[in-house]
């Protein structure tokens, strides 16, 4: 079995519809979801000018490969409307594998870990939540360590259904 690391986000239509059947596909198709952090809102990265994302960082126990695992996320995503017309575009559901075990992995269709997700705080706060002490294979360093020298300074809140209350992060 292999442990890995997914990061949800949603920002078109209902995105806790869309992160719930994600997490439901992924239960199906990927593995055993082990944790789950918190739903954090954020306004969008990369093009600024979209609705604000919904996101959830996902630790999964999985017998797939690697590629395995991109083909069952690519597949989830296009189950739930994902339509792809531009880099950091807005969308129903992307999911992101940002570790696979202690994996390096290098190919032109996949890169483990992610190659961004030390420099986004909408990353790392909720990845921060459920793995603290986990080492990033590259960089060799603690995903809290990671968050605590963070320069994004992007504005994360916690997300609560009833949305009266948002804590920023």
């Amino acid at each position: 079995m292999h442990i890995i690391y997914l990061l949800l986000g949603s920002n078109l239509g209902d995105r806790i519809y869309y992160l719930e059947q994600a997490a439901q596909l992924i239960h199906e198709d990927i593995g055993m979801i082990i944790k789950k952090s918190s739903i954090y809102e954020t306004a969008s990265w990369g093009i600024e000018d979209q609705p604000k994302y919904l996101n959830q960082v996902m630790q999964v126990e999985t017998k797939l490969t690697p590629k395995q695992v991109l083909h069952a996320i690519q597949f989830i995503e296009k189950q739930l409307g994902r339509v792809r017309v531009e880099k950091w575009g807005s969308r129903t559901i992307d999911i992101d594998i940002l570790f696979y075990d202690q994996k390096h992995i290098q190919s032109p269709d996949l890169v483990i870990p992610h190659p961004l997700l030390h420099t986004r705080r909408f990353t790392l706060a909720p990845l921060n939540e459920i793995a603290p002490s986990l080492m990033h294979p590259v960089l060799k360093m603690q995903i809290a360590e990671l968050f605590k020298q963070l320069l994004d300074n992007l504005h994360v809140y916690k997300f609560f259904h009833t949305q009266h209350e948002n804590k920023d992060i």
